[in-house]
């Protein structure tokens, strides 16, 4: 059997879990950080200790901020930075992709130009062979080797074998679909959706109360879906159902647990978690604030959420909208 390369575009928890799913199926893995800090801290230490504490990197995955040696002969690359960051790495990667499978795992909304993830890829680098990669998967949970369900989105027959090949194995499963932008949305919108899941945790809501919201939730995200041109139904699959499931019922999510101190805490106690933690939900609301306005879908518990953040509505207005929403 071929020894596929594969090449991780960055080295948080993410992008670690995933590195070593590969490394385990006999892939020659390496993996990228801009930060010479990080790298000399990653190879000597083989660990993240702020995103992964006590988990100990493979000796036999490679690490270097050497971008081109990085990708240059890989067969897969994979995209697991931040969303904001995706546009940079793109532009750093436009001469050096030339046949190689790209998979997305990062998940977001580009802020100033409303993209989804894979339209910022393909505006600097043309390819046809781009897939997804989204669903209910914790970093700490992809390494326990328990099953994690993953959707895994493309048109490329090239991209679904390969990473099929190298990704699946015992503990970890795939379902396929063609539909990109609404496994996209999914991805992005549920960190979103978390933020008000751990306002209504927060504000002590019971676990009816929080069903209810979720309910509701699939319902809007379905129409959003349709509405950008997405098929409904990935509302169902592991992106969708499953990881919205996940990131709004659990503290293990940083946007969950964002909400729960917009709910319980101090202006300083909200300040210094938003220093400390990357809480994607909240680069991505301001885009699908944006977005939604700009398109005219009509989505009200965007605006609330986003009132709440921006313009100091009271978080438990959440209440009332639940029983007031149409």
């Amino acid at each position: 059997m071929k020894m596929y390369k594969i090449a991780v575009i960055g080295t948080g928890a993410y992008g670690i879990s995933l590195a070593t799913i590969f490394n385990e199926n006999g892939c020659l893995v390496k993996m990228w950080t801009k930060f010479e800090e990080e790298c000399s801290e990653l190879t000597n230490k083989r660990s993240n200790e702020k995103v992964l504490p006590g988990f100990k990197i493979s000796d036999s995955i490679h690490i270097t901020t050497d971008i081109k040696e990085c990708v240059i002969d890989a067969d897969l690359v994979v995209i697991a930075v931040p969303a904001g960051f995706v546009d940079d790495i793109s532009l750093l990667l436009k001469d050096l992709i030339k046949n190689q499978v790209i998979c997305i795992a990062s998940k977001g909304i580009e802020r100033d130009t409303c993209l989804f993830v894979n339209d910022v890829f393909t505006k600097h680098i043309k390819t046809n062979d781009l897939a997804v990669i989204s669903g209910p998967s914790f970093a700490i949970d992809i390494l326990s080797k328990m099953p994690i369900g993953l959707t895994l989105a493309t048109t490329s027959p090239k991209a679904e074998k390969l990473i099929k090949n190298t990704l699946q194995n015992s503990h970890i499963k795939l379902r396929t679909t063609n539909d990109i932008y609404g496994t996209e949305i999914c991805g992005s919108i549920k960190n979103v959706i978390a933020i008000a899941s751990g306002i209504l945790d927060g504000l002590g809501a019971n676990e009816s109360t929080k069903a209810m919201f979720i309910t509701e939730s699939l319902h809007d995200i379905r129409e959003l879906i349709r509405n950008l041109g997405g098929d409904g139904n990935t509302i169902l699959s592991f992106a969708g159902f499953g990881d919205l499931l996940l990131t709004c019922t659990s503290t293990k999510s940083r946007n969950f647990s964002f909400g729960r101190i917009l709910a319980t805490g101090t202006k300083k106690e909200i300040e210094e978690y938003k220093n400390t933690h990357t809480i994607e939900g909240l680069y991505t609301l301001q885009s699908i604030y944006t977005l939604i306005n700009k398109k005219n879908v009509d989505m009200p518990i965007i605006d609330l959420i986003y009132d709440i953040i921006f313009k100091d509505t009271k978080t438990k207005e959440l209440f009332t909208f639940l029983v007031e929403k149409s």
